[in-house]
């Protein structure tokens, strides 16, 4: 009898029908960054929460790229730098004569750190000092490779200047250990997992900007916020670095489902925990800092979530 009715529960466990899911991509970053473990947490978060849906990080050349693969449909989610959001949704800089209307805040999860990298024994003290150097201004298509040029730009160095050479963060980091260039940016999280590492096995100088680089900085890009990269950081960082910060936004299709971009918005800050305990960046991640960061109208979805936590929303986040 106890067979019979252990043979009858494996039938009907085989006969019960499996849930489809419904497949979702989250475009990130190179996996040296902050864009690709957050994205990660953001799909665990996903995939433990929001019924009916498997959710996957995917690496990718990061900002710029990421806005052109919602664009098309072929990312559902995507990380960006909120000066290449607001380009792809304005249509302005990078994105000049191909505005991405369809693009949407769904939240601003921290802020990058514009972080100049070389080692101790370069001689490289200063930006101004880059000028005849080997510099990696990051990944084609990323936002690092953005920033750095408009950080540039704003101090008087053009690319002619210097001799760019576009890698991504680990890239960067193994050049610089290598002697390969002589400087790196980084537009990112900190810490960020490939400075940690090459500051391990190399004596590293956070380059810090002027009081008149800033200034000139944030009024070519008014996104620019001064902030602080804080002394021990990493190996060798002594002391707190005067550096340039940009919010990260994460962004959604128009053609998302109300419904969908609500129940992402809500199991993310309501399982806030989880993805800090992936990094510690996400302790960034709140309604207040999405309310006063992103630069672009919200998704309904999301907009709804918002609404029901009664915050004030700007009128420049509504659809």
């Amino acid at each position: 009898m106890k067979l019979f009715k252990a043979v009858a529960a494996t039938a009907m466990l085989a006969a019960t029908p499996v849930v489809a899911q419904t497949p979702l991509s989250v475009a990130t970053g190179g996996t040296g960054g902050v864009y690709y473990p957050m994205g990660g947490g953001l799909a665990e978060v996903i995939n433990n929460h929001v019924e009916g849906y498997s959710a996957t990080a995917e690496v990718t050349g990061a900002s710029v790229e990421n806005m052109g693969l919602v664009a098309t449909g072929d990312a559902d989610l995507a990380i960006g730098l909120a000066d290449t959001v607001y380009q792809a949704r304005t249509g302005t800089g990078r994105f000049e004569g191909q505005q991405l209307e369809m693009v949407h805040g769904v939240a601003s999860l921290y802020a990058n750190m514009i972080q100049i990298v070389t080692l101790a024994d370069s001689g490289i003290t200063s930006l101004d000092d880059l000028t005849g150097k080997r510099v990696s201004i990051g990944a084609p298509g990323s936002g690092t490779e953005v920033n750095a040029e408009q950080v540039l730009t704003a101090a008087g160095i053009s690319y002619d200047d210097i001799e760019e050479q576009r890698l991504n963060f680990n890239e960067t980091a193994d050049a610089l250990a290598n002697g390969d260039i002589d400087a790196g940016f980084w537009s990112v999280g900190a810490p960020t997992s490939s400075i940690l590492n090459l500051a391990t096995t190399q004596d590293i100088v956070v380059i810090e900007l002027t009081d008149e680089q800033i200034a000139a900085a944030q009024e070519a890009q008014p996104l620019f916020a001064r902030t602080t990269l804080s002394a021990g950081i990493y190996d060798g960082v002594d002391e707190d670095v005067t550096v340039l910060g940009v919010p990260n936004v994460l962004v959604a299709s128009s053609e998302m489902s109300e419904d969908l971009a609500y129940e992402i918005t809500k199991a993310m800050f309501e399982n806030i925990a989880d993805l800090q305990a992936v990094h510690p960046a996400a302790n960034q991640t709140t309604v207040e800092f999405t309310l006063s960061a992103t630069p672009i109208p919200l998704h309904p979805g999301a907009l709804k979530y918002y609404e029901e936590t009664g915050a004030d929303i700007p009128d420049k986040l509504r659809p």
